[in-house]
């Protein structure tokens, strides 16, 4: 009997745990902004925006809205996302991803193409269908779904439009009505549609997002208004005297789900700020319960703040495996976590040619422009991490050169660079590129050999290192973080840590076999 007691104890204690073990902020770390999520059953869907990168639009799967694993992207071929002409964080913005009738349709923005278009599928880690174009201009679009109708809300201006749409045709079947324009924050956007007690809800960012934004909702009994602002707007900030020291700012951006059990929650953007309120990662994205009575406004995480250890409750947690962080190119593709610029050229790369290894095919493109170099990066995902990547150059002439990038845009990025000088020396080189100023910070002479390079990234420094035999690290420079950071160079992406070749020579031959990058991060 007293077994029995112990065992039902001991089942007891590991639901309760189960259910109130709180989780850790960021749940997806790391350039993941404008998240938005929905649920098919007991499956989570989430989705960010990827701007200039390509495959477009992460796509993450959970069950439980801690635990993510990314199983694919929405925008996986040129003819879906044409980004051959996108700037600096231009190209995607701000999907939506809501699930219909056995449907996922997943909406979104080129800004560098035609604008407003929605793909859709039957099974997410498959393929989504070519875009379906739009007439409703603007950005931030996004779909609410009832009683057989689809609706579509934008913000072409100051202000969130509703219109009737066909989600697979794209045909507007109404004319656009103005519904809300927020309460008086600059850029009211991000708009989402709930309906909840017979009220339908109205959920918006303002402020811009950076440190003043915001999440504002307001309500109306009919699906085309007039709505009603909550009078205890925002429902989520951290702009405010009490949070201007949270390690979290710039919250806003968000998306509702309720879960199997009945509870509310909400995913968000923010960002981390490090070494004198710089930072690095970009948007990451965030995670809140909601508290949202019957008739009431939803109340988000009791005071309209979040932090980086949440102690609530829970579903139950599922975790998954250990995030990738040692890739050794063994197998036929690239993991889900690698991302080229824009369209890339896919002839400059193989993971075929050598077995085990890398290729990258130097070619003129440089990371300075407007174009796809030949580059594969991933993002970083925590402040204080150390990345090493091994690589040797092959038929080589001068100026053919290859190395890891600490990559913000085409304007911001230091670059730790095996280089072939004159007279059959080789260099490592630490150069940077400030906005118009290019300059090499170090150079040293290394053997004509297999080099393995090194970043490790701390509050303040990006610090630079060198070996020949993969153990003992010599460190060559260190940069100051703050003068790539999201507050010097702009935009609206965050660090990458790539791999690329370049050369200076029309006709160049030269490669370089890369055949293990890894990637240990610490928060």
């Amino acid at each position: 009997m007293k077994k029995i007691t112990l065992f039902i104890l001991f089942i007891n204690l590991s639901l309760l745990n189960s259910y109130a073990q709180g989780y850790k902020n960021p749940i997806i770390p790391g350039f993941h902004p404008d998240p938005s999520v929905c649920r098919v059953g007991d499956d989570y869907y989430l989705v960010t925006s990827s701007f200039e990168f390509f495959p477009g639009v992460p796509l993450f799967h959970s069950k439980d809205l801690i635990n993510w694993e990314q199983i694919g992207h929405c925008l996986t071929r040129p003819s879906q996302l044409p980004l051959q002409k996108a700037g600096s964080s231009a190209g995607i913005y701000a999907p939506t991803i809501r699930y219909n009738d056995g449907v996922f349709y997943m909406i979104t923005t080129n800004v560098s193409d035609k604008g407003n278009f929605i793909v859709h599928t039957k099974d997410p880690r498959g393929e989504w269908s070519d875009p379906i174009w739009l007439e409703q201009k603007g950005i931030d679009p996004s779909l609410y779904f009832e009683d057989g109708k689809c609706y579509l809300t934008t913000n072409p201006d100051n202000t969130i439009y509703l219109s009737e749409i066909n989600p697979i045709t794209g045909k507007q079947l109404t004319p656009s009505k103005a519904l809300w324009g927020g309460t008086g924050g600059r850029y009211p956007e991000s708009p989402h549609l709930y309906k909840k007690d017979g009220w339908y809800y109205l959920m918006i960012s303002e402020g811009g997002t950076e440190y003043g934004h915001k999440v504002t909702i307001a309500r109306s009994k009919n699906i085309d208004g007039p709505y009603d602002s909550n009078p205890s707007n925002p429902i989520l900030t951290h702009a405010n005297v009490g949070t201007q020291m949270n390690p979290i700012q710039g919250t806003g951006h968000a998306d509702f789900v309720q879960t199997n059990d009945g509870s509310w929650w909400m995913v968000c953007l923010g960002f981390r700020p490090q070494s004198a309120l710089n930072h690095m990662l970009g948007r990451e994205t965030f995670l809140a319960p909601v508290r949202w009575d019957k008739n009431a406004w939803p109340v988000v995480n009791g005071n309209g703040t979040i932090d980086l250890n949440m102690d609530v409750s829970t579903l139950p947690l599922q975790p998954i495996k250990n995030p990738v962080i040692s890739n050794n190119f063994k197998d036929a593709k690239l993991g889900t976590e690698w991302n080229y610029l824009r369209n890339p050229y896919i002839q400059n790369y193989s993971l075929t040619e050598k077995k085990g290894s890398l290729r990258l095919k130097a070619t003129q493109v440089k990371l300075d422009d407007i174009d796809s170099p030949t580059f594969i990066g991933r993002r970083q995902e925590h402040i204080n991490f150390k990345a090493t990547a091994s690589l040797n150059l092959f038929d080589a002439q001068e100026g053919d050169a290859s190395g890891i990038t600490v990559y913000m845009n085409n304007k911001s990025h230091y670059d730790l660079v095996l280089k072939q000088a004159a007279g059959d020396k080789r260099v490592l080189v630490v150069t940077y590129r400030m906005g118009d100023l290019n300059h090499t910070a170090a150079e040293i002479t290394v053997p004509n050999c297999k080099v393995y390079l090194q970043v490790t990234g701390s509050n303040d420094y990006y610090s630079f290192a060198y070996s020949t035999d993969g153990k003992k690290f010599e460190p060559i420079s260190k940069m100051n973080v703050g003068y790539i950071s999201s507050e010097t160079a702009g935009g609206f992406t965050g660090i990458y840590l790539g791999l690329f070749a370049t050369s200076k020579n029309q006709l160049s031959k030269a490669y370089a076999d890369f055949d293990q990058f890894n990637y240990i991060g610490n928060q």
